[in-house]
């Protein structure tokens, strides 16, 4: 496999070399304008003076300048590209050196604060696994990619999504091409009133009316032409106006209607078309990605490009030396006519196209994860049955190799529950956060951060950030008990449930903590559930013996060496032999 950050690193320089070549490139361009403007303007003069040629001879200077903007409008389009292509590679250095937070679309708009895990795995917001793995362009790939995060999937969609993905890998070309080209970088396009546009039922138009506003455009120009330049009468032209109105007006809020949808997408038009024109030139290996490019209709490229071409007729009409033609021709109308022909022919595919744009975005995103990660394997999800997680050297996703320690995790046949004790920031949290994050990366369809994983579909639900409110008035407890409810409810329904309680009901007494942490438990076991359960309580790792070999206690420790704590991070079997709380305490200056 290639390496990430040495091939980042390359492109990187490659595209600067191309942006500084084109820096140069308009410069000198910019100088010919200069002369050949200046060089027209004067052979003008020296013509018009000398009275050799006639000054219409000068005409041709100001095509070759008119020519030479254009070729400067060209360059100038060119390194806008070169420079997104640069802030791609560079973001794709940061994220290998860590630094993605705040440099990417955070996902904030798919958190929900009652979903089962999103908060607690730091699913959406800054720094969190959607802004490391998002390279989406569209909104409707964002949200595939959020779904895809938020709904684990089962085997069958799994490994499908695995082949798209390493397909897509080694796709370095496809993937910068589908990053920078169109406009701004993660521009994220939302094209949904669009689709809805697509898929509006007609209004049906008499077809004298199309006609009659045909004929009318045409006739008004001529009669205004008539008027202004040969001196007829005027009267065509008030006849003209009093037909277009009777003709027009009934029309006009509607085509305002089938209009407005499109103008409001016309900047996102040419990345609908670059990326589809790329999609049907691909050719595919996975079979979900064949699928994806077979699926699409005859040429949609050229039906976009013909959508993108009335787009830019239809907004004509604001400029100002258009206006008085848009209204002889009836304009509005005219333009709305011809959308709403190109919308029966082809408005009902728009959500189709968006579809598989979508989904090559968010498999896109996951291969470009799996390209800066080459160590991390894709993971073996096993048919729906038993429940089980099997995990060799785990570590967390959004940690680097260097800060990441891995533990060995085995969950599933016997032992289904594992009691996590331990001592203060001893790595108890992290560790189920490793868990469920590479759960949902797995279920996903993306590699994972182990040296091996084995699991089932599993759901999973989470006590990790669950907090209090203020304005809803309720405590953190009962947003606890309110959470564990939910897990409960969830796990009644396939696939089994995975939970990941942090702390479980530490916000209410000892006595009633040990009496509803085994209930629910008991409950969550007697279901098939598998999980996790955090304590800084000694007394709650006895409920292991109560439920007997279906669960399990370990721990995570510290060492205390000349007044400093230090922890190795490391899972071992057993209940914490001590806890840590007193030592820090005296370290901070409390004295007890």
């Amino acid at each position: 496999m290639l390496d990430p950050h040495a091939t980042y690193t390359d492109r990187l320089a490659a595209r600067r070399a191309t942006a500084a070549e084109l820096d140069g490139a308009i410069d000198r361009l910019g100088q010919w304008r200069l002369g050949v403007f200046g060089g027209t303007v004067f052979a003008a003069l020296v013509l018009w003076i000398s009275g050799l040629f006639p000054p219409a001879w000068a005409f041709l200077g100001f095509v070759l300048f008119l020519g030479l903007v254009l070729r400067s409008k060209v360059l100038q389009y060119r390194r806008a590209t070169a420079m997104r292509a640069v802030r791609y590679y560079q973001r794709g250095l940061d994220r290998h050196a860590g630094k993605w937070a705040g440099r990417n679309a955070t996902g904030e708009r798919f958190a929900n604060p009652d979903h089962l895990y999103a908060a607690d795995l730091d699913l959406f917001g800054d720094g969190s696994l959607f802004q490391r793995l998002s390279n989406a362009r569209t909104a409707a790939g964002e949200q595939l990619l959020a779904n895809w995060l938020l709904a684990p999937a089962l085997a069958d969609e799994v490994c499908d999504r695995q082949q798209a993905v390493a397909d897509l890998r080694e796709r370095l070309d496809l993937r910068e091409y589908l990053a920078v080209i169109g406009g701004a970088v993660n521009a994220a396009a939302d094209l949904g009133q669009l689709v809805a546009w697509g898929n509006t039922p007609p209004v049906p138009v008499p077809e004298w009316r199309r006609w009659a506003v045909l004929g009318l455009g045409w006739f008004n120009v001529a009669a205004i032409v008539g008027w202004l330049v040969a001196e007829t009468t005027s009267i065509p032209v008030l006849v003209g106006f009093v037909l277009s109105m009777v003709a027009v007006w009934p029309l006009l809020r509607w085509a305002r209607g089938v209009a407005k949808p499109v103008e409001e997408a016309q900047n996102d038009l040419p990345l609908l078309e670059a990326i589809l024109v790329r999609l049907e030139e691909e050719t595919f290996t996975a079979p979900r990605l064949v699928a994806l490019k077979a699926a699409l209709d005859l040429s949609p490229a050229d039906r976009v490009r013909e959508l993108r071409s009335l787009a830019d007729w239809v907004t004509a009409r604001h400029n100002p030396l258009f206006i008085p033609i848009a209204i002889a021709m009836l304009w509005d109308v005219r333009m709305a006519l011809k959308l709403d022909a190109w919308r029966r022919r082809s408005g009902p595919a728009i959500g189709r196209w968006l579809a598989a744009i979508a989904e090559l975005e968010a498999l896109g995103s996951l291969a470009g994860y799996a390209f800066e990660n080459p160590r991390d394997p894709f993971p073996e999800v096993l048919p729906e049955g038993e429940p089980r997680f099997d995990a060799e050297a785990l570590g967390h996703p959004l940690l680097l190799d260097e800060r990441c320690v891995r533990n060995d995790v085995l969950l599933g046949g016997v032992v289904r529950l594992l009691m996590v004790s331990g001592s203060n920031m001893s790595g108890k949290s992290t560790l189920l956060r490793s868990v469920g994050t590479n759960a949902v990366l797995a279920l996903a369809g993306a590699p994972v951060k182990a040296a091996k994983l084995t699991l089932t579909p599993v759901a999973l639900g989470a006590t990790m950030r669950v907090q209090d409110s203020l304005q809803e008035g309720r405590s953190r407890f009962f947003a606890e008990v309110t959470r564990v409810r939910a897990v409960l409810d969830r796990a009644t329904k396939p696939p089994p449930m995975m939970f990941l309680f942090d702390e479980l009901f530490a916000g209410t007494n000892s006595a009633d903590r040990l009496i509803g942490s085994e209930g629910v438990l008991r409950k969550l076991l007697d279901m098939g559930a598998i999980g996790f359960v955090t304590t800084h309580d000694l007394a709650l790792t006895e409920l292991t013996v109560r439920l007997g070999e279906r669960a399990a206690n370990v721990h995570f420790a510290d060492q205390l060496a000349d007044g400093e704590m230090s922890f190795d991070y490391r899972m071992r079997p057993g209940v914490v032999p001590h806890g840590n709380g007193v030592a820090l305490m005296r370290a901070v200056g409390l004295e007890v």
